[in-house]
């Protein structure tokens, strides 16, 4: 079990990625500390944990992480109910508006960098002290394939991811020497929600079927589809685990083999 009695936080719980992350470190064995702003996401997630009936811990607070006290309520609790925090997993996000660079309102920019870059900032600066008092621990943060390939109308999400991505790499330099661990994953297409829609609305739009339009974006990956939302959260799992306790300022991309020109 690869997070077998560790203490994870995973912020941004909810449809998709957020809450088959909670799953999986319920599965393998961890404590699971979930943030959401709102309540019910985190609900459905705890009553999926519990149906699982093995007795997995939970923690659920709710939390807007572009408010630093709010996160700093968010770790005292962990704290107060289980004494340590080992893992903190950046996973909430805004995807901003989808426009074109050229005719955004940066109004939106601004939106998902509170969200993506100050917000993962946030979580991470407050749990900091914990892990140096603990002797280390693992932060992961949560990134995208859009900051290395560009996609039209992705332009303010992808520019805050990129600018949490350097800001990841520096921060893992920093903290180092107190055997804490900074990396990022990259993801690519993950088949849950969000995109189950966005394929249902192209199928719409083409006049084609949900299988067509995924079958279209899987010609672009080597393992011939698009991979699920709690796949992808597994290789999040890996590097905040023991197992790379060797890597640190890493950047990992889980995206099935959807490689490109850098």
């Amino acid at each position: 079990m690869l997070l077998k009695d560790k203490i994870c936080i995973v912020s941004g719980i909810g449809p998709g990625m957020g809450g088959d992350l909670a799953e999986h470190i319920a599965r393998d064995g961890g404590t699971v500390v979930m943030s959401a702003r709102t309540l019910a996401s985190m609900e459905e997630t705890e009553q999926r944990i519990q149906n699982l009936a093995i007795g997995a811990q939970t923690l659920a607070i709710q939390t807007d992480i572009t408010k630093p006290e709010q996160c700093e309520h968010l770790v005292a609790e962990t704290l107060s109910k289980f004494g340590r925090v080992d893992c903190l997993f950046n996973n909430a996000y805004h995807p901003g508006s989808f426009d074109h660079v050229e005719t955004s309102n940066f109004a939106d920019w601004r939106t998902a960098l509170d969200v993506n870059l100050f917000g993962s900032l946030n979580m991470s600066q407050k749990v900091i002290p914990a892990m140096k008092e603990n002797g280390g621990g693992s932060i992961v943060m949560i990134n995208t394939m859009a900051t290395r390939k560009p996609m039209l109308t992705h332009g303010g999400y992808a520019a805050s991811k990129a600018a949490l991505a350097s800001a990841a790499t520096h921060l893992a330099q920093e903290v180092g020497q107190f055997n804490i661990r900074v990396n990022s994953v990259y993801m690519g297409w993950m088949w849950g929600p969000g995109v189950q829609i966005y394929c249902t609305m192209q199928a719409q739009q083409n006049g084609t079927s949900v299988e067509e339009e995924r079958a279209n974006i899987a010609q672009n990956i080597a393992l011939g589809d698009i991979q699920t939302d709690g796949d992808c959260a597994k290789a999040a799992m890996m590097l905040a685990s023991d197992y790379a306790c060797a890597v640190t300022g890493a950047s990992l991309d889980v995206n099935g083999g959807e490689y490109f020109a850098h």
